[in-house]
C-alpha cells in the first residue's frame, strides 16, 4: 500500500461504506489490510478508497463476495483479455434472469390467491388458507433462496 493518508471514518465518507463493512471486508481479505499508526489506528489511501468503491459498486449490483474477488483479481492484470470478466458478468446476469423468473412466478402465484378471496372474514380467507395448509403425515418441502456465494 503506498503511504496512509486517512482515517477508516473518511474512508467510509469517502466510499459511502460503513466503518463496520469496511473492517468486515478486511477481515475476509477482500481490501487489503490497513496499515496502522503506532497507535492502532488504521490509515488508508486513495488506492484503498477506489478498491472500496470498486467493492461497493459490485455488490450494488449484486455480484457475490467471490465474484467480487475475481472480479478484483482480474482488475489488477491489465494486459489480459477480459474474457474471464465476461464470464463472471454473463454467470450473474443469468443469475438475475432467473431470479426475475421465479419473482415473476411468485407474483402471479400470489395474485391468484388474492384474486379467489371472498374478502369475508378471516375464517374464511383464501390467503390465509393458502398459507395455512392443513397437517399431513409428509415431511414439508421448505422454500429456500440459492445461496450467494
Amino acid at each position: 500500500m503506498t503511504s496512509a493518508r486517512f482515517s477508516i471514518g473518511e474512508l467510509a465518507a469517502r466510499s459511502g461504506c460503513k466503518v463496520p463493512t469496511i473492517r468486515y471486508y478486511e477481515d475476509i481479505g477482500l481490501l487489503g489490510q490497513s496499515e496502522r499508526t503506532e497507535g492502532g489506528q488504521r490509515r488508508y489511501d486513495e488506492d484503498a478508497a477506489r478498491q472500496l468503491v470498486f467493492i461497493r459498486r459490485s455488490r450494488e449490483l449484486g455480484f457475490s463476495l467471490d465474484m467480487i474477488r475475481s472480479l478484483l483479481d482480474l482488475s489488477g492484470e491489465r494486459d489480459r483479455s477480459c474474457a474471464e470478466v465476461d464470464a463472471i458478468a454473463t454467470e450473474h446476469l443469468t443469475e438475475i434472469d432467473e431470479r426475475i423468473t421465479s419473482l415473476l412466478a411468485m407474483r402471479d402465484a400470489l395474485g391468484d390467491v388474492i384474486d379467489q378471496c371472498r374478502r369475508t372474514t378471516i375464517l374464511e380467507c383464501r390467503v390465509i388458507d393458502a398459507l395455512s395448509p392443513l397437517p399431513t403425515d409428509e415431511p414439508v418441502e421448505r422454500a429456500t433462496a440459492s445461496p450467494r456465494r
